[in-house]
């Protein structure tokens, strides 16, 4: 566990609501795509839930830079990271986390809704920057196309890896482009576009009740608890 200090050197808009927010550490920081950090905003206070919080790592361990992507909301912490200049100095701890990517993993499969993405954002850069042999398949889930964030990020990525699969789903409207599907993950749509689901381990990031309900999905479809593998994000 590392506790240190970062400069934001960047800002990227990736959807109306979220935004990335990438730091420069003055040190080294090891982690393993997947994890997660804690933005220490309040350090006379580490039990303050509302500026003390946790984020995923956006980006790849092999980066330079670190980044975080956020939904930004009405929240103290939101308004905190809104606030934020480049230049500005935040105190980070990390790694967080033990939902991660092995390279022995031969197929593996994210079910996906939201601002989930953010670790799996890590996971395949990471796949990219070693190029690992890995068969991925991504269902992410979005209210609306333009709320899909990284979605060109992710399409260029799959243009460079022939192992990338990536079905993208609305679910509140019908979508204009004709690589996103519209409706939601559910047990038909694994079956009928992922027909090795038997073969994959399954990686599940989001909220606790978009957790719970992939995970009953694959239970459904007989997926073995130990290749299931989830990470709640609770506060956030």
């Amino acid at each position: 566990m590392q506790k240190f200090s970062a400069n934001l050197i960047e800002r990227i808009k990736r959807t109306p609501s979220i935004e990335s927010f990438r730091f420069l550490a003055k040190e080294p920081v090891n982690f393993l795509a997947g994890q997660f950090l804690q933005f220490i905003f309040d350090p006379n206070n580490p039990d303050n839930k509302e500026l003390n919080k946790y984020l995923s790592f956006s980006s790849s361990p092999a980066k330079k830079y670190i980044e975080v992507t956020k939904r930004l909301s009405d929240s103290q912490f939101s308004q905190h990271l809104r606030s934020l200049k480049v230049g500005d100095e935040v105190i980070i701890k990390a790694p967080f986390g033990s939902c991660v990517l092995k390279e022995g993993h031969k197929k593996i499969a994210f079910l996906i809704g939201g601002i989930g993405i953010t670790p799996v954002v890590s996971i395949l850069e990471d796949i990219q920057d070693k190029g690992l042999k890995i068969d991925v398949a991504l269902f992410y889930s979005n209210r609306s196309e333009e709320e899909i964030a990284f979605k060109d990020e992710i399409f260029v990525l799959q243009a460079k890896n022939s192992n990338l699969k990536i079905f993208y789903t609305v679910t509140d409207c019908q979508p204009q482009d004709n690589r996103c599907i519209f409706g939601r993950i559910d047990k038909n749509l694994l079956a009928q576009r992922l027909p090795d689901y038997s073969e994959r381990i399954f990686f599940i990031f989001g909220p606790p009740k978009m957790v719970e309900a992939m995970k009953n999905i694959c239970l459904e479809l007989r997926a073995t608890q130990e290749n299931i593998k989830t990470e709640s994000f609770i506060g956030y």
